[in-house]
C-alpha cells in the first residue's frame, strides 16, 4: 500500500464542465500540448507481442516504440486487426502470459513495466496506469453494486476504512457526472445505461489519479449524443488531473477534438506519428491519407465517398517489406524492402519511403469547402459564425 495523497482532485461539486454543458467542451485540442522537449511519462521502446499457438508464435505486434509527456493526449488509430488493443493491453500487463510473449521496454516514470514482477505490476496497475475497457457490461461484475467496484479499486492502493472508501467513490461519480451519485453508489451495472456504465468506468480508472490512463474505444457503443459528453469528460479531466492519455479508437474526429498527437497503426506496426495539426494538415503516409479520406466530412456533399481496397492482412501472412504495399495506389519498385521510420519534421515520423515527395490527398488543405468538417474548422478558426 502506498500513503494516501494530501490533497485529491475528487471533490462534489458542479460537474457541468464534464458533461458538455460547460466552456470546456468546445475548443482546439492542441492548445493544451505539453511543452517539446519534456522528460516523457511514458518511454516505448522495440515492444512487440507474440501468441503462442499450437503452430509456435504469431507476431501480432512488431516494434512498437514512441513516448508520452506527462498531460499529453494521444490518439492511437488504425483498422480493426492493426494491433491497436493488442498494444494497451501489453502496456497493462494483461495479457495472460501463457499464451502470448511480450518483448521490449515500456518505462513509465523511469519503472521498465515489462520488468516487473506480477506483484509488482498489481501495485502499479490502477495507482500509476489505468484503463477504461471497451464494453463496461462485460468489465464491470454484475454481483456487486457499481459503487463497490469503485471503492475496491481505490482500498487495494491506499489504507482507508470502507466509510472513507465510500465517500471518495461517490466523489468520483460526481467527477464523471453521475448524477444522484449515493443512489447510484447502491445500483448494480445492469440498473445504468451504457452511458452511465462508461462513466462509471471512468471513475474507476481515475479514483487513484493514475499518470497515464488508456482509453480502449470507450465511446464505441454509444450513441452519438453520449460519445459527445464522454469525449469531453476524458479531455476535461486529463486536462484537469495532469493524467496522460492514450486513446484508442477507430474515430479520426475525435482524435482531432480530444487528442494532441496521433499514431497510425497498421497491420502490427506504427506506420505515422504525428501532431494531430501536421496530421490534418499533410499526412505522410499512404495509409493516413487513405483514412483520412474515408472520413464523410472530407468529402463533397453528394460526392463518392473514397474507401481503401483490401482488407489488413492476417498475423501470419504478413508481406515483406511495406505491410501496405498490396493495398497502396502509390506502391512501387522499393516498396518490397524493409521500411524504417523517417523523421519529416523534428516532431513527425513516418514508416515510407517515398515520404518526402509524396503529396497525398485527404488532408484538410484537399477538403471540399462545403464539407462538415470544413465548416467546423472555419468555426473553431473564427473565420466564421456557428
Amino acid at each position: 500500500m502506498t500513503d494516501i495523497p494530501a490533497k485529491l482532485s475528487f471533490a462534489p461539486g458542479n460537474a457541468d464542465h464534464l458533461t458538455g454543458r460547460g466552456s470546456m467542451a468546445t475548443g482546439h485540442a492542441s492548445a493544451s500540448r505539453p511543452v517539446t522537449g519534456a522528460t516523457p511519462l511514458l518511454e516505448v521502446r522495440d515492444l512487440s507481442t507474440a501468441f503462442l499457438t499450437s503452430n509456435g508464435e504469431l507476431p501480432i505486434t512488431r516494434q512498437i516504440s514512441f513516448s508520452i509527456n506527462a498531460g499529453e493526449r494521444v490518439g492511437l488509430v488504425g483498422e480493426s486487426g492493426c494491433g491497436k488493443s493488442v498494444t494497451g493491453l501489453s502496456l497493462m500487463r494483461l495479457l495472460p502470459p501463457h499464451t502470448a510473449r511480450i518483448t521490449g521496454q515500456a518505462h513509465l516514470a523511469g519503472q521498465d513495466l515489462m520488468a516487473l514482477s506480477a506483484r509488482q505490476m498489481r501495485a502499479v496497475r490502477g495507482r500509476d496506469v489505468a484503463m477504461i475497457f471497451q464494453e463496461p457490461m462485460s468489465a464491470l461484475d454484475p454481483v456487486f453494486t457499481v459503487g463497490e467496484q469503485i471503492a475496491e479499486a481505490y482500498r487495494v492502493h491506499f489504507p482507508v476504512s470502507r466509510a472513507e472508501a465510500r465517500q471518495r467513490a461517490i466523489a468520483a461519480l460526481v467527477e464523471v457526472g453521475i448524477p444522484a451519485p449515493e443512489q447510484r453508489y447502491d445500483e448494480y451495472p445492469h440498473q445504468l445505461s451504457g452511458g452511465m456504465r462508461q462513466r462509471v468506468m471512468i471513475a474507476m480508472a481515475l479514483i487513484c489519479e493514475p499518470k497515464l490512463i488508456i482509453a480502449d474505444e470507450p465511446t464505441t457503443a454509444l450513441d452519438v449524443t453520449i460519445q459527445a459528453q464522454i469525449t469531453d469528460l476524458l479531455r476535461s479531466l486529463s486536462e484537469r488531473t495532469g493524467a496522460a492519455l492514450i486513446f484508442i479508437t477507430h474515430d479520426l474526429g475525435v482524435v482531432a477534438e480530444t487528442c494532441t498527437r496521433m499514431i497510425t497503426m497498421y497491420a502490427g506496426e506504427i506506420v505515422e506519428d504525428a501532431p494531430v495539426d501536421d496530421v490534418l494538415t499533410r499526412p505522410r503516409h499512404p495509409y493516413t491519407s487513405g483514412l483520412l479520406r474515408s472520413l464523410p466530412g472530407l468529402s463533397a456533399r453528394r460526392g463518392v465517398l473514397p474507401s481503401i481496397p483490401g482488407r489488413v492482412p492476417s498475423p501470419g501472412r504478413m508481406p515483406d517489406g511495406c505491410r501496405f504495399r498490396e493495398r497502396c495506389g502509390h506502391a512501387m519498385a522499393g516498396c518490397e524492402r524493409e521500411q524504417t521510420l523517417l523523421p519529416m519534421a523534428a516532431d513527425h515520423v513516418a514508416r515510407c519511403w517515398r515520404a518526402r515527395d509524396l503529396r497525398l490527398p485527404g488532408s484538410v488543405n484537399d477538403m471540399a469547402a462545403d464539407s462538415p468538417v470544413a465548416h467546423n474548422l472555419a468555426v473553431a478558426a473564427g473565420e466564421i459564425r456557428p
